[in-house]
């Protein structure tokens, strides 16, 4: 049992060092934000005041949901003039990380014992 102890353990700090992006993606209202922009298909990049039209959210609200996806390394910003353009340009290196952490947690949890305590095998 002591080598799934380590794998488990070895599983939380790669789930600690994608708390980040998780956090970002776990949001409902970010959800909702990330789906108005990919629907509006514009790759060169959507301003805040578009995105509050489409959504429920006041200005402040979006783009505060827009800094929190930006430093989550989902959405990046170009500026044109006065004029600011998000778009979706995830770093390369946390999604990696999420992909690597979600095999790893799916190779653990098929590694081990079932605990559900049934004994009944289905036929």
């Amino acid at each position: 049992m002591s080598d799934h102890n380590e794998e488990i353990r070895q599983l939380a700090k790669e789930f600690e060092s994608c708390q980040k992006i998780l956090l970002a993606l776990g949001d409902e209202n970010r959800q909702h934000l990330m789906l108005e922009m990919m629907r509006m298909e514009d790759c060169g990049g959507v301003r805040v005041g578009t995105i509050t039209e489409k959504t429920n959210l006041s200005r402040p609200a979006v783009s505060h949901h827009i800094q929190i996806l930006k430093d989550a390394g989902i959405l990046k910003m170009r500026r044109e003039g006065t004029k600011n353009y998000y778009y979706f340009d995830a770093d390369m290196d946390s999604l990696n990380r999420l992909l690597q952490m979600l095999e790893h947690a799916k190779r653990v949890m098929e590694s081990l014992p079932d605990r559900s305590g049934n004994t009944c095998l289905q036929k």
